[in-house]
């Protein structure tokens, strides 16, 4: 069967329908392209539609406008502190590039009508203890958006499972995110945080007639001219296959849901990891970036934003604040405690450190948590489904099912409960994190949002997993304005990549919270600014 074709004198083609995606899309098309995008699922909006829809850029102007100071010297102090265990990571054109043109895109995406800014405010940066740490402003997200303003759209468009919906950080900040997840509080008809954030900018993408949506469509090549410039795509659809040419972007987030991917930058196999991002999430545009002559980049595991979860008796993932709140605790096989285990940016690096792992590991809990918090989309004190914890009345018995050292988990608990019961950790600083406290934590619970005794028989546990949230770290290497490069550094005509499928070497083994987002928006506008020449169109 012959392909149908696309074609155009000045056309681009975007594979991956997330916000990266949309974004440079809307971005091209308003220097004068004609836009396809080629959307693998039924659904538009991709791993940052499913997210807290959470942008970080230094110096800002929205921050400005609040009268909060900030100072690029400070931005960068602060991101070089955070990625100083791996300084060989960082490509330091690519970020002096983000950092410099992040306030700029942000400001643009505002003034073409993608998105009306808000400041979270209240949100400190996660590492308070480096330098040029700011105690808030970096930190925005998109106003709500009522679902009339998308029109027929509205069902194509991806929504978060795990956040109710119209849920604002205010909301967060007043109740946790759990009790904003098992309030009664009736659904709002207005689209917030990753969702909202994302159907700001594919509302104003949809006003773009040069832009065309084809959904289902998953791209399974790049076409090259005898020079090796990659000149189009071809996709298979319900329909059959179709061509289009023009230069490529590579939309598509990162790998999680491709297991080959996982054990080739993760190390981690089936049974140790799943993923909260989208299933069409499956490391496409690292495939078709080797296909054409590019490399991938791989950042240490270790260093890669997963958090803790657990697999549900019907093989879903199961994640969410709950290993933060009080009454909990994380332990390794030993019994033993190893970290920060309110704070997976903490836990996570020490469960994967190759000196000394401490993986697998188990949540803790007891029943006042149970009681109080419960699980997933398990209310508070609904009995838990059978096969998913484990209980018992004593924390010896506990730790021996679950294979653990009970009687090491007895004095860790025992030790853990003189700190819970004052509020302070000085073992591992739990409570110790501003973010964790306010975002994951019981802001009604003292002396901390995040530290209670575990007392209450019966206790329970369960084996945890690390669970992906689509920002792999490791992706296809691209340089400062985003061109996919190959093995030698040179890039290769007509390829770009923007998003969480482009490797973070823009800041290395550092990650913040609203780095994703910031990064790919600050590549989307680079991207198609680099398509359609230096000058900025007019805003309209």
């Amino acid at each position: 069967m012959s392909a149908d074709r696309v074609a155009h004198r000045s056309h681009l083609v975007v594979v991956g329908g997330g916000l990266s995606g949309v974004a440079t899309a809307l971005g091209a098309a308003l220097r004068g392209f004609e836009v396809t995008v080629f959307e693998a699922s039924p659904l538009l909006g991709g791993a940052a539609a499913y997210s807290g829809g959470q942008v970080w850029v230094g110096a800002n102007h929205v921050a400005a406008r609040e009268g909060i100071a900030d100072d690029p010297a400070w931005v960068e102090s602060y991101v070089r502190g955070i990625a100083h265990r791996h300084p060989e990571l960082l490509d330091e054109t690519a970020l002096r590039r983000w950092l410099a043109a992040g306030p700029e895109a942000i400001r643009y995406w505002e003034q073409v009508g993608a998105v009306t800014w808000e400041m979270m405010d209240g949100f400190a940066d996660y590492h308070r203890e480096v330098n040029g740490a700011l105690e808030n402003g970096r930190y925005l997200t998109g106003i709500p958006i009522a679902r009339s303003e998308l029109g027929p759209w509205i069902d194509k468009l991806r929504i978060s499972p795990y956040f109710k919906p119209g849920t604002t950080y205010q909301d967060i900040a007043e109740s946790g995110r759990r009790g904003t997840i098992t309030s009664d509080d009736p659904q709002s008809d207005k689209l917030t945080l990753g969702s909202g954030l994302f159907a700001q900018f594919a509302r104003r993408a949809f006003q773009e007639s040069s832009i065309s949506f084809v959904l289902e469509a998953r791209v399974v090549d790049l076409l090259r001219d005898d020079a090796g410039a990659v000149v189009g795509v071809r996709a298979e659809t319900p329909d059959g296959p179709v061509e289009a040419d023009g230069s490529v972007v590579l939309a598509t987030s990162s790998f999680d849901w491709n297991y080959d991917l996982v054990e080739e930058f993760l190390g981690l196999g089936p049974d140790d990891f799943a993923s909260l991002a989208p299933d069409t999430v499956r490391g496409d545009a690292i495939t078709l970036a080797r296909g054409a002559g590019g490399t991938a980049f791989a950042i240490p595991a270790s260093c890669v934003p997963m958090v803790p979860g657990w697999r549900l008796t019907d093989g879903t993932v199961g994640n969410g604040p709950e290993y933060a709140m009080p009454h909990a605790i994380i332990v390794d096989t030993g019994g033993r405690r190893f970290g920060n285990d309110s704070y997976w940016v903490d836990l996570v690096p020490r469960a994967l450190d190759p000196a000394g792992p401490h993986f697998p590991f188990f949540l803790i809990v007891d029943e006042q948590h149970h009681r109080k918090y419960g699980l997933g989309g398990i209310r508070p004190g609904q009995a838990y489904p059978d096969g998913l914890m484990t209980s018992a009345q004593t924390l010896r018995d506990l730790g021996d099912a679950l294979g653990i050292d009970g009687e090491q988990l007895e004095a860790t608990v025992a030790r853990f409960n003189t700190f819970a019961a004052v509020g302070q950790d000085p073992d591992f600083g739990r409570g110790s994190v501003d973010f964790v406290n306010r975002f994951s934590g019981d802001p009604s619970h003292q002396p901390s949002p995040v530290l209670g005794t575990l007392t209450d028989p019966p206790f329970h546990g369960l084996r945890m997993i690390l669970v992906g949230t689509g920002i792999g770290s490791s992706g296809v290497l691209a340089d400062a304005e985003g061109r996919v490069t190959d093995g030698a550094g040179n890039p290769i005509p007509g390829l770009f990549a923007v998003g969480s499928c482009a490797a973070t070497t823009t800041f290395g083994s550092g990650y913040n919270s609203g780095f994703a987002l910031g990064r790919g928006l600050t590549l989307a506008y680079l991207v198609s600014q680099e398509l359609g020449g230096a000058s900025t169109p007019a805003a309209g």
